[in-house]
């Protein structure tokens, strides 16, 4: 069955890092892609970065991006975010989900993408 379990949070100071990690299992990579989402307490869900799991492309919302860094190992089935320079405002729980492929775009500076499952997430919370 599909499965995506996320590790890797946990509590960092502003201006720290962490990354996280998806291991995907379930189905094949043909025909999806991966992506991070999160969701703040009181916030709605919203998408973070995604990558195609072929070619590689990578999109990032506004929010994130050049502080935050997606990449894949397709042979150990595991997406990453790197996250340097975390703010307060990051402070979420962080949700990777499996895409349909190609369906990640970046639209008026947020990520929208049609994702089926998603994992149990994982709690990053930046304070000092």
């Amino acid at each position: 069955q599909v499965q995506l379990v996320e590790s890797g949070g946990g509590l960092v100071q502003p201006g720290g890092s962490l990354r996280l990690s998806c291991a995907h299992s379930g189905f094949t990579l043909d025909y999806y892609d991966i992506g991070w989402f999160r969701q703040a307490p009181g916030k709605e869900r919203e998408g973070v970065s995604c990558i195609n799991s072929s070619a590689g492309i990578s999109h990032y919302a506004d929010s994130v991006k050049g502080r935050f860094t997606i990449s894949r190992d397709n042979a150990k089935r595991t997406v990453y975010l790197q996250m340097n320079s975390l703010k307060p405002e990051d402070t979420a729980v962080y949700y990777c989900a499996r895409q349909t492929k190609w369906s990640c775009m970046v639209v008026g500076g947020t990520i929208r993408a049609r994702a089926d499952y998603w994992g149990q997430g994982t709690q990053v919370t930046v304070s000092s």
